[in-house]
């Protein structure tokens, strides 16, 4: 009985923490597409500065979105938003949101980067064919972490779409691209 009440004692900070870290991150996050620009454009001479790898699928992709600030939080429940610019040759063509929802044994917040290169134009038209597209499900992406061993090859740069995870910070454990849904905004 004693563990019992002790253990409702600690429920209520925890369910509180939960409902501020879940809080919708949206608003808090949304920027107009100038905004976007200019974070994408760091964020992306970011990644090829640091990656040969990167810098190779660059040069062979149709376009690249990038999402210069992803925020994922979680306490048994989590979620994860941000917002991005999609590029060809150089210029913003549209503007996309990430989100995903998540449960299970999670806790902490993070921020990250990650930039999404489109190999062939028919994975480029599902993006916008599709409402709502969702890595891991929709697409097969690969996902290149150098850290991992990831190579560009002949075969490799076949693969229709490759992301890159790049920037993390903050305390949470693995990020994943999987479930995670794209979706065109206006900006």
């Amino acid at each position: 009985m004693i563990l019992f009440v002790r253990a409702r004692r600690l429920m209520a900070p925890l369910v509180m923490l939960a409902a501020v870290l879940l809080m919708p991150t949206a608003p808090a996050l949304a920027s107009n597409g100038a905004e976007i620009d200019a974070k994408a454009d760091l964020a992306l001479e970011r990644l090829l500065r640091e990656s040969e790898t990167a810098r190779a699928v660059n040069d062979r992709a149709i376009a690249v979105l990038v999402f210069p600030d992803i925020v994922k939080a979680g306490f048994g429940i989590g979620g994860q938003y941000g917002e991005g610019a999609l590029r060809r040759d150089g210029a913003t063509i549209g503007y996309y949101n990430i989100a995903a929802a998540s449960f299970g044994l999670q806790i902490g917040a993070q921020s990250f980067s990650q930039a999404v290169f489109f190999m062939t134009e028919d994975a480029l038209a599902f993006l916008d064919k599709s409402e709502g597209f969702e890595l891991g499900a929709d697409a097969n992406v690969a996902l290149a972490n150098e850290g991992l061993g990831y190579n560009v090859t002949t075969s490799t740069i076949q693969d229709p779409i490759i992301a890159f995870v790049f920037g993390q910070q903050g305390l949470m454990a693995g990020v994943t691209i999987e479930g995670s849904k794209i979706t065109r905004i206006e900006r």
